[in-house]
Order: C-alpha cells, then sequence, then structure tokens
C-alpha cells in the first residue's frame, strides 16, 4: 500500500482513515481478480471543461470537493452532507483536509459486471489496477446511507450481505473509497465506454487520457419498450426520454445531447438515465437481477 513519505500530510490522513474502518472490519480476504471501478457520464462538463478534457488536463481523477461535480448528491463542503459522512466513516481523519487529499468514490465490481459496479451513475466506467483494492476502503450500503458495516481488502463480509439484499438493482452496489489520489496513469486499467459513443468526440477525447480505451455492448431502449416502464421513476421522465430519443431509441449520446442543451433539468434527466440503466442495459450488466 504505497500512501507516500509518511511525513505527507495527505498520506498520512489516508493512513488514519484506513485504520479506522480496518478496526470495524470483519470477514475474509476479498475474491482474488475483483477490479474497483468507478462510473461517470463521459459526455459532461467538470469545472466549465468537458469532463474528459478537465481529466486529460489533470492526469487525476478526484472527488466532488475538487470538481463541485457529481452525478449523485452535491453536499461536499464543510459541514455538508458529504462532509458528516466522511467524518463519521473515517473517524475524522479529513475533517480539515485539503480537498485534493480526500478519496474518490466507486464500488467493487464484485459481480464483474460488462458495464461497472455502479451504473446508477454513468454509462461508462473507468477500471482500475488492482493496487486501488489496497488503499480502499467499503462500506454497505452507500454511504449516504448512514451504513454500519464496513470492509477492506483484508476483511470483507459486504459481498453475502449485497447479494442477500432486495434492493433495487441499481442501488445494491458495495460503495469503494480510493484513498492517497488516483493518477490516471498510474491506477486505470481501462477506461471503458458504451458503443454509443463510437466515432464520437467522445471516443476522441478518450484516446487521449493515459489509459487504454475499451468498450461494452452499450445501453438502449426503443421508445416502445420506454413506455414500458413508466412506473419505474415516473410518466414524466418516461415522456422526456422519448421525446429525446434519436431515431426512435434512448441511449446515452441522446441523454448527454439533452443535457448539454441546457433546456432540462438535471434531475429530470437523472431519472431518465436510471429508467435506462435499470430497463435497457446490455447483457452481462447483472440489471436484470431484481425489480
Amino acid at each position: 500500500m504505497d500512501l507516500g513519505n509518511p511525513g505527507n500530510a495527505g498520506g498520512e490522513r489516508a493512513r488514519r482513515a484506513l485504520r479506522h474502518v480496518a478496526a470495524r472490519s470483519a470477514g475474509p480476504p476479498l475474491a482474488p481478480g475483483l477490479r474497483i471501478t468507478l462510473n461517470f457520464h463521459p459526455d459532461r462538463t467538470a469545472g466549465g471543461l468537458p469532463i474528459l478534457d478537465a481529466l486529460a488536463r489533470d492526469g487525476a481523477y478526484h472527488s466532488q470537493f475538487v470538481t463541485g461535480t457529481s452525478n449523485g448528491g452535491l453536499t461536499a463542503h464543510p459541514g455538508g452532507d458529504r462532509w458528516r459522512w466522511e467524518s463519521r466513516i473515517f473517524g475524522g481523519a479529513y475533517d480539515d483536509a485539503d480537498p485534493h487529499q480526500r478519496p474518490v468514490y466507486g464500488a467493487l465490481d464484485f459481480r464483474r459486471q460488462v458495464v461497472g459496479a455502479a451504473p446508477r451513475f454513468g454509462s461508462c466506467h473507468f477500471r482500475l489496477a488492482p493496487s486501488a483494492l489496497t488503499r480502499a476502503t467499503f462500506c454497505y450500503p452507500d454511504s449516504a446511507a448512514e451504513p454500519t458495516d464496513f470492509g477492506t481488502a483484508a476483511a470483507h463480509r459486504l459481498t453475502a450481505l449485497a447479494d442477500a439484499d432486495t434492493r433495487d438493482a441499481l442501488d445494491d452496489y458495495i460503495e469503494a473509497q480510493v484513498h492517497g489520489g488516483l493518477p490516471l496513469a498510474r491506477d486505470v486499467e481501462a477506461l471503458v465506454l458504451d458503443a454509443c459513443y463510437r466515432g464520437t468526440a467522445v471516443e476522441a477525447a478518450a484516446r487521449r487520457l493515459p489509459c487504454p480505451v475499451a468498450w461494452h455492448p452499450g445501453y438502449r431502449l426503443t421508445v416502445p419498450e420506454l413506455r414500458r416502464h413508466a412506473g419505474y421513476r415516473g410518466q414524466e421522465y418516461v415522456d422526456l426520454g422519448a421525446r429525446i430519443a434519436r431515431d426512435g431509441v434512448l441511449d446515452p449520446r441522446a441523454i448527454g445531447d439533452a443535457a448539454r442543451t441546457g433546456r432540462h433539468e438535471g434531475q429530470d434527466l437523472k431519472k431518465v438515465w436510471h429508467t435506462l440503466a435499470r430497463f435497457g442495459a446490455p447483457p452481462g450488466a447483472g440489471t436484470a437481477r431484481s425489480l
């Protein structure tokens, strides 16, 4: 576990956080061959830049405390919900930390899904190198749910908890927090893109990153299929999805195009995405496991 020089403030905070979670963890070591993935939407912006351009500029993946963006809630500020959750989970290790010293969030891909472990947060994902596991802590359920069950790579009982749960398939991921920074060249095995981005500006931007690009088959729903699922997030979001569909098909690219127009509320498009992610996933995505 390389967290830098022991005198480095960020490394020391990470070690404190890891020790705190390790003391509350139990169970066997993680199964070999697992990976952490970081799901996100590759056609959104961060700090006014297309997100992949921002990643190429920085060479690292940053937390919401740095970027001010999220595919979940925006509460990463002193006293906010994200700050409070981290304070509780990590024993105050990051309470007065510089934003760049805080962990980044992903999920443990224990089901080995082609779309990554937490598609709720985006159609594409970074697949991290095995070394990231030794710098990671885990909880189930999501940290926003005030979890009481935690794990590390060495002591992990969370997989059994997640498998036994009856949560919706978009909600039963095991959250991972990766400590000690996340330089793309060091920690990312591949950026896995949805097939709808082939030949687009997203692919071109992805190939400027210091990591390989891979593909999964892609999310898609025809408009008639979409309309069958109005009970999931609501009729208004099915109607919105039908309006923004391209040639009668809703895919992540269509939602991203709609987001960039500025004519739609972000929360509305998020619910359109949830419907697509839940019912339009490719084989090997695992989202058909539970309703």
